[in-house]
C-alpha cells in the first residue's frame, strides 16, 4: 500500500507502506540516484517476518514530486518529520543507505531523532562524502563534479558507470539494467543536485549528538562511500556498533543480503541496543 503525503508547497512524497500492523516499524531511506525499491530484498523478506515496512521516495525520485529546490539536507530532513507526523510513526528504527544515511543524520541533529529508537548507517555518506583541507578522508571532489558533469551531458551513461561501481559481487545484466532503471526514474535536476549538496554541507555536528542504539553496517570494498568513513562515524557515535562486510561493495543490502537482513533483524530484536 503506498501513500502520498505532501511535505512542501504541494510536494508530494510517495511512500510504499507493508504490513502496517507489524510489531515494530523500519523507515528505510534510499541512496542516490535510486528510490525505495533499492531495498527490495528487505522489503520482500521484513514484511513476511512481522515488520511494519515504510520506504520513502526522496523528492525529486522515484514517484515523488520533482520539484527544482529543496534537496539540501535541511530539506531533506523536513521531509522525513513530516512524513513521520503524518503516518504518526513513533518508537521506529530508521535505516539510511550512502544520502539516505546522511538524511537520517540530519533528522537525528536537526530534529533531535523525533521518534527514533534506533538507527542504522548502511555505507552512509557522513560525515563529509569528499575529502576536506581539515578531514582527509572519502572521495575526491574532482569524483563528484565528474559525476554532476556527467548527469548534465549524458545522464544514462554516468548513471551506467555508477552502476558498475556500485556491487562487489557479481549481479546479472538483467540486475544491473534494472538498478539503471532505477536512476532513471529520478530527475535529472534532482540527481544533479544531490551531487553538488555533497560537496556544500557535512554533517559532523550531527553524528555528535546521535545517542539511539546505532548499527554501523559497510562493505570494506566500498568503492562509493569508502569504509574509512564507517570507522569514523564509529568513533563520533558513542552508542554504535560497526560490522564490516567482506565481501561486500557499496550496496552491501544487495551483496550480502542474507547476512544484512540478519544483522538488522537482530539489531532490532536486541533489547540492549
Amino acid at each position: 500500500m503506498g501513500h502520498y503525503i505532501d511535505v512542501d508547497h504541494k510536494v508530494r512524497l510517495f511512500a510504499e507502506d507493508l504490513n502496517p500492523q507489524g510489531k515494530k516499524t523500519i523507515v528505510f531511506l534510499h541512496g542516490w540516484p535510486a528510490n525505495h525499491n533499492l531495498f527490495e530484498y528487505q522489503l520482500d523478506k521484513f514484511p513476511g517476518w512481522g515488520y511494519h515496512c515504510i520506504g520513502i521516495d526522496t523528492r525529486g525520485f522515484g514517484k515523488s514530486d520533482k520539484p527544482y529546490y529543496g534537496y539540501d539536507y535541511n530539506t531533506l530532513s523536513d521531509d522525513l518529520r513530516t512524513v513521520v507526523e503524518t503516518l504518526g510513526l513513533h518508537d521506529f528504527i530508521l535505516a539510511g543507505h550512502s544520502t539516505g544515511g546522511a538524511i537520517a543524520a540530519r533528522y537525528m541533529g536537526r530534529h533531535k531523532g523525533f521518534g527514533v529508537s534506533k538507527l542504522v548507517l548502511i555505507a552512509a555518506a557522513v560525515p563529509s562524502l569528499i575529502k576536506l583541507p581539515s578531514f582527509p578522508y572519502g572521495a575526491e571532489k574532482q569524483t563528484v563534479l565528474e559525476i554532476i558533469k556527467g548527469t548534465y551531458n549524458d545522464r544514462p551513461q554516468m548513471l551506467r558507470d555508477f552502476g558498475n561501481n556500485f556491487f562487489f559481487q557479481h549481479t546479472s545484466q538483467a540486475f544491473s539494467d534494472w538498478f539503471f532503471n532505477l536512476g532513471l526514474q529520478a530527475a535529472g535536476w534532482a540527481t544533479a543536485t544531490i551531487a553538488q549538496t555533497w560537496i556544500k554541507e557535512t554533517l559532523f555536528t550531527d553524528l555528535e549528538v546521535i545517542h539511539v542504539p546505532t548499527l554501523i553496517v559497510h562493505g570494506i570494498h566500498d568503492k562509493i562511500v569508502p569504509f574509512e568513513l564507517a570507522e569514523i562515524q564509529h568513533k563520533m557515535i558513542r552508542t554504535s556498533t560497526l560490522v564490516a562486510l567482506e565481501y561486500s561493495g557499496h550496496g552491501c543490502f544487495y551483496d550480502q543480503k542474507d547476512e544484512f537482513n540478519t544483522l538488522l533483524r537482530k539489531f532490532i530484536e536486541n533489547q540492549n541496543g
